[in-house]
């Protein structure tokens, strides 16, 4: 493998037109330090953990010597945030510093979090907090466990600089990797400046860059758009199968390759509460989880809009109203599998909605109910007592439980063999707000071991892990209500 003086970098960015970006040198910290490395994400660039524990590695991915090629950069977006359309926004506090070029040929962009104030960064200060810097990084690569489509999280670095927010907290940078971070606000920008012709650079930038099948098609720009609204439908499928709420679903938050984007306030479901609102900035529940379907379509409206300088409203209508039976197929197809069934059946909706309106009026721990669903019995007699006792209603459970398995046994389910697939799609570990927290305090003390500990759980999710099994349990009670706002 490479070593870091050996990894080549490009910016493919930096050569389109000058109103896209603003070059802008990092504000690196004194006295960095590494605080975590993800190794799954530093073999993305074909290195290995030894080199992230040079200084080399903190001084280039820092900011203080950008590696030869590194061109750092802060680009420009508009977006809807909580609704309202804001001009301007771009990166207020993030910059591109490349591609890092694979071996193979792959390109990853490296993106600096929290390297100071750029053009774009309003009345802050450009900085991110150890606090929120920890919860992305951990949520981006626990996404990756899952097998959900997202921003991966390099490394974390530390330093001693005082950041001011509700409080005065430990500033801290994130590396982040993606192939690409245009958002739908980067489209929005243009298209309400009315900059048409750089619209068509964006797009004709992003198609040559990752839909390069799509080139030189008359309908092109039509093609690209349904599959972005095709790529959101299935990620938040994903999102709303595996119990996850994004907090901020901004359109300037929102990634036109369909990647889980800028973890800000978000949340896994701890008990099954449809209406749950992750962000106490939410002050109305835009955001609330059973509402993201709803959200995202919305989102996906304003880049239609975005891009109709490209194509006709008819393409943008007939792209947009494939969002919600692709959302319901592909969520009902993601559900049949968590409950163990290999075979699509009518009834399968009923049996569905009838398990959810249960669980919530029992507030039935999400994550733990499916992965005890696994260990169902289809004997007859059986009273499955891991899954009753998450349930005051046991008369209606054990209803549910009867119909569960005669739609089993109707398909031939074996329970050994059934419960082997469920394990593979039902994880036991999520990464509860409570256990965030844990190891953020103990971050802020100057302890990263348990950021690390999470990161090696949260990598295998679907493993039973007997000596991580604290991590599976439901929150305590003081981890039952954090708070988490948009403040970083």
């Amino acid at each position: 493998m490479p070593s870091l003086e050996q990894l080549r970098f490009d910016n493919t960015y930096a050569r389109l037109p000058a109103g896209f970006s603003v070059r802008v040198l990092p504000s690196p910290f004194q006295d960095a330090h590494l605080v975590s490395v993800s190794p799954q994400a530093l073999r993305l660039l074909g290195l290995e953990t030894s080199e992230a524990r040079r200084p080399e590695f903190v001084e280039a991915f820092g900011g203080l010597r950008p590696l030869p090629g590194m061109e750092p950069m802060a680009t420009v977006y508009a977006g809807h945030q909580f609704g309202v359309y804001v001009p301007r926004l771009g990166d207020g506090r993030a910059l591109l510093l490349g591609e890092a070029v694979t071996p193979s040929g792959e390109r990853w962009e490296v993106n600096l979090k929290g390297s100071g104030h750029t053009p774009f960064s309003r009345m802050g200060d450009g900085r991110a907090v150890l606090r929120s810097t920890v919860r992305e990084y951990l949520c981006s690569e626990a996404m990756y466990g899952l097998g959900i489509p997202t921003t991966r999280a390099l490394c974390i670095i530390g330093g001693r600089e005082q950041v001011f927010r509700e409080e005065v907290e430990t500033g801290a940078m994130l590396v982040r990797l993606a192939p690409s971070h245009v958002r739908f606000g980067t489209f929005e920008y243009f298209h309400y400046t009315e900059q048409h012709e750089h619209v068509a650079t964006l797009a004709d930038y992003v198609l040559a860059r990752h839909f390069p099948h799509l080139e030189g098609a008359k309908d092109r720009y039509a093609r690209f758009f349904a599959e972005v609204v095709e790529r959101t439908a299935q990620l938040v499928a994903q999102w709303q199968a595996v119990g996850f709420a994004h907090g901020v679903l901004n359109t300037d938050n929102m990634s036109i390759l369909g990647l889980t984007l800028d973890y800000g306030p978000f949340g896994f479901l701890d008990d099954f509460e449809p209406g749950f609102i992750c962000n106490h900035s939410d002050d109305f529940g835009r955001y609330a989880f059973d509402k993201q379907p709803r959200i995202a379509l919305w989102n996906l409206a304003c880049l239609g809009e975005a891009l109709l300088s490209l194509i006709s409203e008819e393409e943008a209508q007939t792209a947009l109203q494939a969002f919600s039976p692709s959302f319901a197929s592909h969520f009902l197809a993601r559900m049949r599998e968590k409950l163990g069934l290999r075979e699509s059946r009518p009834e399968d909706r009923e049996l569905l909605e009838t398990l959810f309106a249960k669980m919530a009026d029992a507030r039935a721990d999400y994550t733990r109910f499916f992965r005890r669903l696994g260990r169902f019995d289809t004997s007859e007699g059986a009273r499955n007592e891991l899954l009753r006792d998450q349930f005051l209603d046991m008369e209606g459970i054990d209803a549910w439980a009867a119909a569960y398995r005669t739609r089993l046994l109707a398909e031939g389910s074996v329970d050994a063999e059934r419960r082997l697939r469920m394990d593979r799609i039902n994880p036991k570990y999520v990464l509860r707000n409570y256990l965030a927290q844990t190891a953020i305090t103990r971050a802020q003390e100057g302890d990263f071991r348990e950021v690390d500990r999470l990161l090696e759980v949260l990598s295998r999710p679907f493993d039973e892990q007997p000596e991580h099994e604290a991590s599976a349990a439901p929150p305590p009670a003081w981890g039952k209500h954090l708070s988490v706002s948009c403040s970083s």
